[in-house]
């Protein structure tokens, strides 16, 4: 069988990149391939760049992230380079959480599911491998093992930078298992997985009475406190927290901004300064990304909490805004029916564009401009040619409301919708009014709509149906005309 060849085969892939040796082997690694000691953010960047991209006239277009998602260029090039390009060359910047912060269904959970899968696959390349020390709880960088005071003499041979300390359990091994000869200082590659908690760490913040902070930092193992003596020997201690198994990675936090301030406080030391504490030990290094997402209406009662703010200035907030082109917009229906068990249904032409159409409308702003309306200001943004307008007038209207694209129907209840008028029918082809129709009965089940937006979202349906009946209009002209020359 086939697929049972190809399982065969990804074991053996699997098997080829395993690699182990001591200290003084990595040492030759590094002296060929000085990147392969490189910061989590630099690995991140070099993974987005390494993918691809290209010039358009918006900007830069990155493959890495342009399969799917659509439609926001701009704020994903924003991301790659003010923070992630800044990050890599260990500015500033690499020393903040970033945070995605949008509407609802926006793309800001699919960005970070992205990055967490692609750091899986860059990690079996060459360009992205990562060594860690054999044994160490958190994947640690074998160049730790270098003492402080030869760093700048191995810095300047080789042509890299070493920053943190070997973890409290490294450095006892090195201590009672080598005597110190840090040459023959066990070190392997390993293959980063948010499974197998390899560099990879989501945090999800629960019920703050049951939660500790062990879930972050490690805890105490009570079983072997008897066998070791002391809570502060490293053989005693769990480093089995979100930030020890994210380091040499990247550790989703989620829901941050909902999260007990004790949780907060460990952020502020690991973001500035590159460590936190946990337990009876000295401050632990750690290379991380630190990524969170939100959405405005939280993040604006986080910054109204006066005791937020040394926080508050170690986070930088990317803003992700709903897409506003109505091309793009149909594709994100296109993707979302394709991966559903309705693949199978028939899409009228035109009818996704209908309700990419009505969405689109929904987020946008007026303009002052004269002689723009919502229409016009839709077909511009989408690269349709309008009179008396040019590519110009485009970035002035951007310009003009920064929050535009930050509120309006989101493409889950597009979906919902469509998804509704699928089963409803039963059917095996479904067309532009199915899908008005059914956007139109959902919006009085709508759960944060008021009566006036309502009546502006109705609205927006007829302008929809207006703009299918055009271009219904033009395909039956284009095929009256075809058909006549053939005759």
């Amino acid at each position: 069988m086939e697929i049972l060849k190809r399982i065969v085969e990804h074991r053996e892939e699997e098997e080829r990149l395993a690699w182990e040796g001591t200290f003084a082997d990595y040492l030759e690694i590094v002296r060929e391939r000085p990147y392969v000691a490189q910061t989590a953010h630099s690995r991140i960047y070099n993974m987005i760049k390494d993918a691809g991209q290209e010039e358009t006239a918006e900007g830069k277009s990155y493959s890495f992230f342009s399969r799917e998602i659509f439609g926001l260029e701009h704020a994903i090039e924003n991301l790659v380079e003010e923070y992630f390009h800044s990050a890599a060359r260990r500015l500033d910047v690499r020393k903040r959480i970033l945070l995605l912060m949008g509407p609802v269904s926006g793309g800001k959970s699919t960005i970070v599911n992205l990055l967490k899968e692609g750091l899986e696959r860059y990690s079996r390349t060459d360009a992205g491998a990562v060594y860690a020390i054999k044994g160490c709880p958190m994947h640690e960088e074998p160049l730790h093992l270098v003492p402080p005071s030869l760093r700048p003499e191995l810095e300047a041979e080789f042509g890299v930078k070493i920053e943190g300390k070997l973890c409290p359990y490294c450095q006892f091994r090195l201590k009672h298992e080598y005597v110190n000869r840090v040459e023959d200082m066990p070190v392997e590659r390993v293959l980063l997985s948010e499974d197998e908690r390899v560099g990879i760490g989501t945090f999800s913040p629960s019920d703050p009475k049951s939660q500790d902070i062990a879930d972050l930092t490690g805890s105490i193992d009570f079983s072997t406190i008897a066998e070791y003596g002391s809570e502060s020997d490293p053989r005693a201690y769990r480093f089995d927290g979100e930030l020890n198994k994210a380091n040499r990675g990247l550790m989703e936090f989620q829901e941050m901004l909902k999260s007990d301030e004790k949780f907060l406080w460990n952020l502020l030391s690991l973001t500035q300064e590159g460590n936190f504490k946990a337990g009876r030990f000295a401050l632990i290094s750690a290379d991380q990304l630190i990524i969170a997402h939100t959405n405005e209406a939280e993040y604006k009662a986080f910054i109204s909490n006066k005791k937020n703010e040394a926080l508050q200035s170690r986070i930088i907030v990317m803003p992700i805004p709903y897409n506003l082109k109505v091309s793009d917009e149909e594709k994100i229906y296109s993707k979302l029916v394709k991966e559903s068990d309705m693949g199978h249904v028939h899409m009228a032409p035109h009818a996704l564009r209908a309700a990419a159409t009505f969405s689109i409308l929904t987020r946008l702003r007026d303009s002052k401009k004269q002689g723009i309306d919502l229409v016009k200001k839709m077909r511009l943004y989408d690269g349709e040619a309008v009179e008396e307008f040019k590519d110009s007038d485009v970035e002035e209207l951007r310009n003009e409301h920064l929050d535009e694209g930050m509120d309006g129907i989101d493409p889950r209840y597009v979906i919902n919708r469509i998804s509704s008028a699928l089963i409803r029918q039963d059917a095996t082809c479904i067309n532009a009014l199915d899908i008005l129709r059914a956007l139109k009965d959902g919006l009085d089940q709508h759960p944060s709509i008021t009566k006036e937006q309502r009546e502006r979202y109705l609205n927006f349906i007829s302008v929809a149906r207006k703009e299918y009946d055009e271009a219904a209009k033009k395909e039956v002209q284009k095929a009256f005309v075809y058909s006549y020359e053939e005759s």
